[in-house]
């Protein structure tokens, strides 16, 4: 039964790309504009955000997230949201075989490589991992995610100096993470000691 459902499951994935290949010429004439419209309110959301007195950074937060979930295909989308589905369902094989799926079909999508990196991390796949965390950062290089993904796996394997530098990127990116605030603090703490 299992074999069977893994066999579904690229045959599932296999036609979502098929369907992402089909799209008619005119829709794709239809967004020929947005990546520029896209990259100015990601600018303007991204300098919203990166000021530590906003007090409506939450917003210019989920903005971006929400315009880095978007792929521009419905297709790609659909695999994009099947990885998400089967990450919160703590199946990490299966995020991994959707994910990879979508990164073959979209490599200039950023979150695509993102959640297929948070994927391979929970799966235990570091080194994959680290790869296309790299790739996001390629690609966004605002990624502040990406950024403290990265000093978590850099903190874990004990390359604390680097773990250091990955937080405080991520910081100047997104000042409002307490829990990379409180990172930070612990490996300043740790590789500078502790003043009696």
């Amino acid at each position: 039964m299992r074999g069977m459902m893994a066999k579904l499951k690229h045959i599932v994935a296999a036609l979502v790309a098929v369907l992402a290949l089909a799209l008619p010429v005119w829709a794709q004439e239809q967004v020929v504009h947005a990546p520029d419209d896209r990259a100015a309110a990601l600018d303007r959301l991204f300098a919203d955000l990166a000021d530590p007195d906003n007090r409506t950074w939450r917003r210019s937060e989920a903005d971006i997230r929400r315009l880095w979930s978007q792929s521009g295909s419905a297709a790609m989308d659909l695999l994009y949201k099947r990885g998400e589905a089967a990450l919160d369902a703590d199946d990490a094989e299966l995020a991994i075989e959707h994910l990879t799926a979508l990164t073959d079909h979209a490599p200039e999508f950023a979150e695509g490589w993102h959640l297929r990196a948070v994927a391979l991390y929970k799966a235990g796949a570091v080194g994959p991992a680290v790869s296309d965390l790299q790739r996001v950062l390629a690609l966004e290089p605002r990624h502040w995610t990406a950024l403290s993904g990265l000093g978590t796996i850099l903190e874990d394997i004990g390359s604390s100096a680097r773990a250091l530098a990955a937080y405080r990127a991520s910081l100047a990116l997104h000042p409002h993470q307490d829990a990379v605030k409180d990172a930070v603090a612990r490996l300043e703490r740790e590789l500078t000691g502790v003043s009696l």
